[in-house]
């Protein structure tokens, strides 16, 4: 099948009128198309509804869509967007292009823009797809090691993000596990760029990443509605702030971003029984460590040293998470099948666990909150 067929108008209508249809009940279908099979037209579908969610943009006639494997790991719309805040300069390359949705918004500051895949197929749906929205690019088919080692062009950014999957698909996360091995090639990419920008697994240690990493200037941890994306490194030349930077950013929640430094990280907390106001930070903050510099910053007092919940008794605003009014309670005295949306933190028993027990059913507008203070176990509920 070439694109052509695939582009045809009434392919492209189809395509538009089943955007949200069951896919599996599709695939039990014949083909309205003599030039194009179901399957074909699932793949694009597929894509279809993966863009309805994560980046819209590409919702347009014309646009061709990859296998979903070539999709996972494509960031979203907002994440990309986020990314690209602040970026400018002549030269930008994407080593590890994929379906090209970071490269699309981090090179919009740049006049060049180098595009390097591996996957000749991927890369030519990116050069249609680019071609579509009329953005100009060098599209250069090769893998990230060939490339660095034929071409020795200099740039104002490198960007980056490894295939997270070994030869066998299954999910990887250590450095020198990753496809290409960020801990052989991290020296030439520092001498190709003065800022090198590689995104990273979620569920990277961060600590880790301090040991092995050359050049590390911050680590930022995104959060799209409270749900941890990606962790995004920054390397180049350690200038006027040798000290390494962290930033927790949860993108579309209106909660301001929470940056330190290193030994900010270390600041020491105080401790007490639950008073007036829990705080919950959101999961960047969890994620970077920080845990006794929000009590420092904010003023708050830690329920416990494992427990990473903060109380007042004032109410306080601009805080980068939940706060809850509370007061504490016996479990004993839950009315059976009464609802409530359960949250267990540094307590043996998990949310599931506890609605069993207490025979309760989630929802509602009311937290019950299972956790640990300096006292011992203690339930809270919100008012």
């Amino acid at each position: 099948m070439t694109y052509g067929e695939l582009l045809k108008s009434d392919v492209q209508t189809y395509l538009k009128e089943h955007t949200d249809a069951n896919l599996a009940a599709l695939m039990l279908k014949k083909s309205p198309f003599p030039k194009v099979s179901m399957r074909e037209l699932v793949v694009q579908i597929k894509g279809r509804q993966v863009a309805k969610k994560k980046y819209p943009f590409l919702l347009k006639e014309g646009i061709v869509f990859p296998e979903h494997l070539n999709l996972e790991q494509s960031s979203s719309m907002a994440t990309a967007q986020h990314k690209s805040v602040g970026l400018e300069g002549n030269r930008f390359v994407d080593l590890t292009c994929g379906f090209g949705i970071d490269a699309y918004f981090l090179s919009r500051g740049f006049k060049s823009v180098d595009l390097v895949e591996r996957n000749s197929a991927l890369l030519e749906i990116v050069k249609h797809n680019w071609s579509v929205l009329n953005r100009e690019a060098q599209f250069i088919e090769s893998d990230l090691q060939s490339f660095l080692l034929n071409s020795q062009q200099v740039y104002d950014l490198i960007y980056l993000d490894p295939a997270r999957r070994d030869s066998k698909k299954n999910k990887v996360f250590l450095l020198e596990d990753l496809s290409p091995n960020l801990l052989e090639i991290q020296k030439d990419l520092l001498r190709r760029s003065k800022k090198v920008l590689i995104k990273l697994s979620p569920l990277i240690d961060l600590t880790y990443l301090n040991e092995v990493l050359e050049g590390l200037i911050q680590i930022e941890i995104i959060a799209l509605k409270n749900e941890v994306k990606e962790v995004l490194v920054t390397l180049g030349q350690k200038e006027s702030n040798p000290e390494l930077l962290y930033k927790c950013v949860n993108l579309e929640s209106n909660e301001p971003d929470f940056v330190f430094t290193q030994s900010q990280k270390l600041l020491p907390a105080q401790y007490s029984e639950p008073l007036a106001y829990l705080y919950i930070p959101n999961n960047a903050i969890l994620k970077s460590g920080a845990f006794s510099l929000v009590a420092s910053r904010f003023e708050l007092k830690k329920l416990a040293p494992n427990t990473h919940l903060y109380t007042s008794n004032k109410k306080l605003t601009g805080f980068p998470g939940r706060i809850l009014r509370v007061e504490p309670i016996e479990p004993t005295t839950l009315s059976k099948n009464s609802q409530f949306n359960i949250i267990s933190k540094n307590y043996p028993l998990k949310p599931q666990e506890l609605k069993v027990k207490y025979k309760l059913k989630d929802g509602g507008e009311h937290y019950l909150i299972f956790t640990e203070s300096v006292g011992g176990k203690i339930v809270l509920k919100s008012i």
